[in-house]
């Protein structure tokens, strides 16, 4: 294949760019101000370091807890580790540039994708927001285009929630596309569900692709999955658990499934990491048996109807559904889950708990050998939850990148 690159703005943990990786695409960079995050990728780059020579023993290492994470990055050239460039878009431009520039030495850009963080359009964001009118992250866009002026790229991807749509009456929207139409591009948006690319959650997600005028090119049709699957094509190999639990790996219960395996979410290994959950007090553990037992009988739990003396909270009337078991088609993952597990019961009432991180990261779609760091070395539950939630899903986003290589190899 062509072998054409990108530079990922507003990271994250990866996910869009985990699906770029897959089809062929080179990271440039990487650009996030979220230290935990960064942390995430040099630890992904290392994985497709040591994948592409053929050495991936250290990281199975790392996994299991064998070897540090700065041994694991021994083990990668330094260059590659400094791709990742931990600042803030907006505040450190001129030093992502340069950083950005020497890498590239006289080479061009085909690709920039990445999706700024957008609390500032959601729905839930806005009314947490409501007090304020001037949002700098309703023009982080601005900054996004700053790297389309520098460095000219074919095509760009940006990722927006469906609130982007009508944010300020539409407003943002359109300056939005205006902005990018005065840099050359011209621009097309849409609204996807995750579920019908192969992941299993309904997460419905705008994805902007402009390209430059002259290449004369479409939105492309993504390919659709020819199958459905569901919440238990994705738990039921992974051992039971219960509230607390801490291991740093487990071995799987059950051998792989066809869903799994077609999708490389198990890929090889024969244990799995970050199968780790929250602890629950009795009165939360109550009131998830009450959930589960209701979801069996096709209801769903609304917090008016928690009895009095579980009830932990005394606002009945907002996020009526704040305990959500998940259902056969797990609904949005979002980035609360890092505050607690409410609104994501395991269905199994045999465990009663919270997913664990490897069960969020696979209604996310990313494979089991994907590791999500902390600050620190093994603290990662609560910051692995929040990258997990404001993730791109890894398999939608290589649904995207294989269109692009095509209008790529096209133009």
């Amino acid at each position: 294949m062509n072998s054409y690159n990108y530079i990922d703005l507003f990271s994250g943990a990866g996910g869009l760019s985990e699906g770029f990786v897959r089809q062929g695409f080179s990271p440039v960079a990487h650009v996030e101000h979220d230290q935990a995050c960064c942390f995430t990728l040099k630890t992904r780059t290392a994985y497709h370091y040591l994948s592409g020579v053929n050495r991936l023993e250290p990281y199975y290492s790392y996994l299991r807890g064998e070897i540090s994470r700065e041994k694991l990055y021994s083990e990668v050239p330094q260059d590659i580790l400094t791709s990742i460039i931990c600042a803030e878009i907006g505040k450190d431009n001129e030093r992502i540039f340069n950083i950005i520039d020497t890498i590239l030495g006289q080479g061009n850009v085909d690709l920039v994708i990445g999706g700024p963080p957008c609390q500032a359009y959601s729905v839930t964001g806005r009314a947490a927001l409501k007090h304020k009118t001037d949002d700098e992250r309703t023009t982080l866009y601005i900054q996004y285009g700053r790297f389309l002026k520098r460095y000219k790229p074919k095509i760009f991807i940006f990722e927006s929630v469906p609130g982007i749509f009508t944010a300020g009456d539409g407003r943002y929207f359109s300056n939005l596309q205006k902005y990018f139409r005065r840099l050359g591009y011209r621009v097309e948006a849409k609204l996807l569900n995750a579920y019908d690319y192969g992941v299993i959650q309904n997460r419905e997600r705008v994805i902007i692709i402009g390209w430059r005028k002259q290449l004369q090119l479409s939105y492309p049709e993504i390919e659709t999955a020819s199958n459905r699957n569901f919440r238990d094509d994705i738990f039921s190999d992974l051992p039971s658990i219960q509230s607390g639990e801490n291991a740093r790996y487990h071995y799987y219960s059950r051998p792989v499934n066809q869903y799994l395996e077609s999708t490389a979410i198990r890929n090889g290994l024969n244990f799995v990491t970050q199968h780790v959950t929250r602890s629950h007090n009795d009165k939360d553990l109550q009131i998830y048996r009450l959930a589960i037992e209701r979801l069996t009988n096709g209801e769903r739990l609304k917090n008016s109807q928690v009895p009095e003396d579980m009830r932990t909270q005394q606002n009945v009337t907002d996020f009526v559904d704040r305990f959500k078991v998940v259902g056969r088609i797990p609904h949005t993952m979002i980035a609360h889950i890092a505050k607690d597990g409410h609104h994501y019961i395991h269905p199994d009432i045999t465990q009663l708990r919270s997913i664990s991180v490897r069960e969020a990261a696979r209604i996310q779609s990313f494979p089991d050998d994907f590791y999500f760091e902390g600050v620190k070395e093994y603290q990662p539950r609560t910051a692995a939850f929040k990258q997990i939630g404001n993730a791109v899903p890894a398999l939608m986003a290589e649904k995207i990148a294989k269109k692009v290589r095509e209008l790529l190899d096209g133009s």
